[in-house]
């Protein structure tokens, strides 16, 4: 399996990551036997959470991490905040997972600019992992948070993290554009390490996974950490991760074009909108769309268990309030559209526009707007 330089730690890693939420769903002896068989197959690098079942993830990676330490570049999370609470969770996770020190520890879905500025400040969380890695418990600071990165951004630019961890995919690379056009740049030339996670978008992508996972290994990151709960599913990731080929630029093209997920209702953010006559800025709007419900709810009837994994995952980031916030701030909303139709012969994509600007409006207007 190839390996990558993770940033400034100079750990190299390899390109498939082990996440370890998902060994919540299985008996510790088949979460070993996934372990065991991902190692053996090339793999070093797992990674799970304190929150990962209160500690039961941590406790059935532990049972391999006993056992194989050496071979593995291993990885945590803390979601508190504070000194004393960093400290509780990492020593916890220190115990858990049978180790004496973690190669990395991440402050864990840190989404505003007021936890991360509680995290860097006296008596914050940074105070305990400077302590730790002293003592030799902890290696490198990792940040890790999901959707709309501003959050990240700040983050980086304080040069505090050695290791960044982002949504990244051919899906949410549209709702959240700012990932690929400024997050990974600005990580780039600190050399920072960056850690694709969420390669088929929480699920969203299942029926594409190839493609998927293709796709976020030809980002410029180190690895795509992914779940894995089943040896099929193991051995497919490794497959894909063993016999990967970089895509081309046409070949992104062409899947931005074509991928069923995208369709003709996802904005691609491509700049070749209509200048709206009544000055509506269209993609700004889309763009907020894609803050607000990762475009899923789209006017479209679909069976029970379709409409049933978009509804869960639409609102999984939790960046509809942003959204809503940044949308009253702007001068001319969706609603001062006058159906003119001028905008439909731009779109390279077919998108209804107008639909959508109505749709936009529905769910970033006021309460009494209707769709």
């Amino acid at each position: 399996m190839e390996h990558r330089t993770l940033g400034r730690t100079g750990l190299e890693v390899s390109i498939l990551g082990f996440g370890g939420f998902h060994l919540l769903e299985i008996p510790t002896q088949e979460a070993t036997k996934l372990l065991n068989r991902y190692l053996d197959q090339g793999g070093n690098y797992i990674e799970t959470a304190a929150d990962y079942g209160d500690g039961e993830s941590e406790r059935k990676i532990g049972e391999v991490i006993a056992k194989r330490r050496e071979e593995v570049i291993l990885a945590s999370k803390t979601s508190s905040r504070d000194k004393q609470g960093a400290r509780v969770d990492i020593e916890r996770s220190l115990k858990n997972l049978q180790t004496d020190y973690l190669d990395l520890i991440f402050m864990h879905g840190v989404g505003t600019e007021e936890e991360l500025e509680t995290i860097l400040s006296s008596g914050g969380a940074m105070e305990t992992v400077r302590e730790l890695q002293a003592a030799g418990k902890v290696g490198h600071l990792a940040i890790s948070m999901h959707g709309q990165p501003d959050v990240l951004i700040k983050a980086l630019e304080t040069d505090e993290f050695d290791v960044v961890m982002a949504t990244l995919n051919y899906f949410d690379r549209f709702n959240f554009p700012k990932l690929e056009s400024e997050l990974i740049p600005l990580a780039q030339n600190n050399n920072i390490g960056i850690i694709c996670m969420k390669p088929i978008a929480d699920g969203f992508l299942w029926r594409s996974a190839k493609k998927a996972f293709r796709y976020s290994f030809s980002l410029p990151v180190s690895m795509v950490v992914t779940g894995m709960n089943s040896l099929e599913m193991l051995e497919t990731d490794i497959e894909l991760a063993n016999n990967f080929t970089p895509m081309t630029n046409r070949e992104k093209e062409k899947l931005f074009s074509e991928a069923p997920e995208l369709g003709d209702y996802i904005c691609r953010q491509c700049d070749k909108c209509y200048a709206c006559p009544e000055e509506i800025d269209i993609k700004e709007i889309f763009k907020l769309e894609g803050y607000y419900d990762r475009q899923m709810r789209d006017g479209k009837p679909r069976n029970p268990e379709k409409f049933a994994l978009r509804d869960r995952l639409r609102f999984w980031f939790g960046n509809d309030g942003l959204a809503q916030e940044l949308y009253q701030q702007l001068k001319v909303q969706a609603d001062s559209c006058t159906k003119c139709q001028q905008c439909l012969e731009y779109c390279p994509y077919d998108l209804p526009i107008i639909d959508k600007l109505e749709m936009s409006h529905y769910k970033l207007g006021s309460d009494d707007s209707i769709f």
